[in-house]
């Protein structure tokens, strides 16, 4: 199994549920509203058919618009590029049900209100092998040039675990983290929060890096760079060292970072699905007639690149696309990489509170770069006949391949390895390079791990490759806070809530991962949608059902905490 970031992160007490991505900034259960049969809410009759502009088509704009279409009104999608986002398949001819997963590629069942989407589409998942994680066979690390072969923890040196020890005792130690998780568990608010809002006052100034330096037990600057270089869960945490720590303790006390599970057939699925799939007589769907669709209702296909957007009288909002069809609506929600608002769009300068300005502005994005080849089958799992191993292995290295996967879809059947995934300044050594020559350089690496190994034999297919950092709508994988952000996330995150707002800058919603507290997650991108949702409504005069209150109508009482100057 993966390495739990406590040694409880796993429940046990079947009176209690398990650990969710429920809060901790802002404790609202997502998975249990949208699971309501009441439904999300509803609008008055004589706003049904009213449009409201949905600028990206990730999967915060298609929850976003799916929901919205089930209210009663038109979501009218734009999108630069093609539906999916960051969820983004690349698929094979010669190996069909076979996918690159270029952006998210794995998923924690911790992600709650995410996997209810999953089922809804009926999409089937897989355990993901990540480093010792139960489904991977072996793992080995190569470390300063000494290779190291694992199926558990136990099988590593002594020092790995250390390196994990320290990690759980630090967390314990210096973060409470048992009883944060508890308090999850049993969506204990009230403790939750308390918890949760000391550790913002105590941590916002500190980084990922300074918060294990300041640990007792990471006083060895060897366990550090081990950590940082290997990590446990997913693989080495040290491009993360620049980070606030509050964004990891996000992830690891809400076990973001465990048990991870893949898509069968690729995870572009779940937004194509919510664009394509017409909801069912007992869901809910209001005033449009069986059959609708997000997509029907956009004729096939959404909108082009938005290049314009500004506010018109009395209070509207006028968007001009690609094609120069300009179209005016009374709601927009912005569930594009907030980046884009200052360069990618023009924009008026009153679109936004100049707090809210500042708040995009200095969001910090991580870069991020894969190396995928499709091979001829899983050659890996061949034993060498000397040590009884398998050829290959998932492999973490210090190496310019950092981070190898191995997926396989059957014996005889071609099989995917994602040759290098890096982050940050491991993606920056990539950018200059084309597909082939990353290859070629990822290659080198795993051949001094593996120098008995001809990987490139087994090659079939060009090799497909993307960096996040270089795509004009992204300009980075995710965003990921710096000390001293949580100011500004929490700007971002509450602008759903807009009485406390002048009303000329009402009407339009901001959405997606990066205005989440949990960004790089799909149910970061979710929670923010259902968010949009809501203030949608709201401002179209509706409401929810008074058992299943929405999360404006919560938000008095699990507000984020608002730091003061």
């Amino acid at each position: 199994m993966t390495i739990p970031v406590t040694h409880d992160s796993t429940a046990v007490d079947t009176d209690i549920r398990p650990l969710t991505m429920f809060g901790p900034d802002f404790p609202f259960p997502y998975d249990d509203y949208v699971a309501h049969p009441a439904g999300l809410g509803s609008i008055p009759r004589e706003r049904y058919g009213a449009e409201v502009a949905i600028i990206g088509g990730g999967l915060a704009g298609m929850v976003t618009a799916y929901e919205l279409m089930k209210m009663g009104l038109r979501p009218i999608v734009y999108e630069s590029d093609q539906i999916g986002g960051r969820m983004r398949s690349v698929s094979f001819p010669q190996a069909p049900g076979v996918v690159a997963e270029m952006g998210a590629m794995r998923f924690p069942p911790s992600s709650t209100t995410l996997f209810h989407y999953f089922n809804q589409l009926g999409l089937r998942t897989f355990p993901f092998p990540n480093p010792l994680a139960e489904a991977t066979p072996s793992t080995v690390i190569d470390l300063k040039g000494e290779t190291y072969y694992a199926r558990t923890l136990d099988d590593l040196p002594e020092v790995f675990r250390d390196v994990a020890d320290a990690w759980h005792k630090t967390l314990e130690d210096y973060a409470g983290v048992g009883p944060l998780q508890d308090a999850i568990r049993r969506r204990d608010t009230t403790t939750l929060k308390r918890l949760w809002n000391e550790l913002v006052i105590r941590l916002d100034d500190q980084t990922f890096y300074g918060f294990l330096a300041a640990s007792k037990h990471f006083g060895s600057f060897r366990l550090r760079e081990i950590f940082g270089q290997i990590g446990f869960g997913t693989g080495g945490w040290d491009t993360d060292y620049p980070n606030s720590i509050l964004e990891i303790l996000r992830v690891v006390c809400t076990a973001a970072d465990d048990h991870h599970r893949g898509v069968v057939g690729g995870c572009q699925q779940l937004p194509m699905g919510l664009w394509e799939r017409a909801p069912a007589s007992h869901e809910g769907m209001a005033h449009w007639p069986a059959g609708t669709s997000v997509s029907v209702l956009n004729g096939g296909r959404p909108r082009p690149r938005v290049t314009e957007l500004r506010r018109t009288a009395p209070r509207n909002y006028t968007v001009t696309d690609a094609s120069g069809e300009i179209r005016t609506y009374s709601a927009v929600v912005f569930t594009a990489q907030s980046w884009m608002l200052l360069g990618g769009v023009r924009c008026d300068d009153d679109l936004f509170p100049i707090d809210h300005w500042t708040a995009i502005e200095r969001t910090h994005y991580m870069g991020s770069t894969k190396v995928f080849a499709l091979v001829d089958r899983p050659f890996w799992k061949q034993r060498d006949p000397a040590t009884g191993r398998e050829r290959l292995s998932m492999t973490l290295t210090d190496r310019m391949s950092r981070g190898t996967y191995l997926l396989d879809h059957g014996d005889d059947a071609p099989a995917m390895m994602c040759l290098s995934y890096t982050w940050a300044d491991d993606s920056l050594k990539l950018l200059p390079l084309n597909a082939a020559e990353r290859m070629d350089l990822t290659l080198k690496s795993l051949r001094e791990i593996y120098p008995a190994v001809d990987i490139r034999r087994h090659v079939i297919a060009t090799p497909v490759t993307l960096t996040w950092e270089t795509e004009r709508d992204f300009m980075g994988a995710f965003k990921a806070n710096l000390p001293g952000h949580y100011r500004y996330q929490e700007r971002l995150f509450s602008h759903f809530m807009q009485e406390e707002l002048a009303p000329r800058h009402r009407g339009i919603f901001l959405a997606g991962d990066d205005i989440s507290w949990t960004a790089g997650w799909a149910e970061g991108a979710i929670q923010t949608a259902l968010n949009a949702v809501w203030g949608v409504m709201r401002d179209f005069g509706g409401g929810t059902e008074v058992d299943n209150p929405g999360p404006g109508d919560r938000f008095a009482e699990l507000a984020p905490l608002r730091l003061r100057d």
